[in-house]
């Protein structure tokens, strides 16, 4: 039986732009995406602190050292510039081997600096 747990989350990001006309994602800094261990088209939750908005998309990158955290599509109509938000992203494995994961916190400061990346 494989169960989903917290694999990692970019805690407080700030939303920089939130665009509709886009097939649909959320673009994020590279770097980020790197320190939170999130690839190139993996799904991620979305919840937004300012508004409780909560959604799943799919993380593309934007440019690295960019700070960006922008909401591309629909979730725009949920989710606008300047809101709060949570980034998760889960991983599928086996309850034994969900005993010795420890999540990788990312906190972001209100400019989507890194403050602490820690293992839970």
């Amino acid at each position: 039986m494989l169960i989903k747990i917290l694999k990692s989350k970019l805690h407080r990001a700030k939303v920089t732009e939130a665009k509709v006309d886009y097939p649909g994602s959320i673009a994020i800094d590279e770097q980020l995406m790197e320190a939170a261990d999130i690839l190139p088209y993996e799904t991620v939750v979305v919840a937004d602190i300012t508004n409780g908005s909560r959604l799943q998309t799919y993380a593309i990158p934007a440019e690295p050292g960019s700070a960006t955290i922008c909401i591309l599509g629909a979730a725009a109509k949920l989710i606008e510039k300047n809101d709060t938000i949570i980034v998760f992203s889960f991983v599928y494995c086996s309850g034994e081997e969900a005993k010795s994961i420890k999540p990788k916190i990312i906190r972001l400061d209100e400019n989507n600096r890194i403050i602490t990346a820690d293992k839970n």
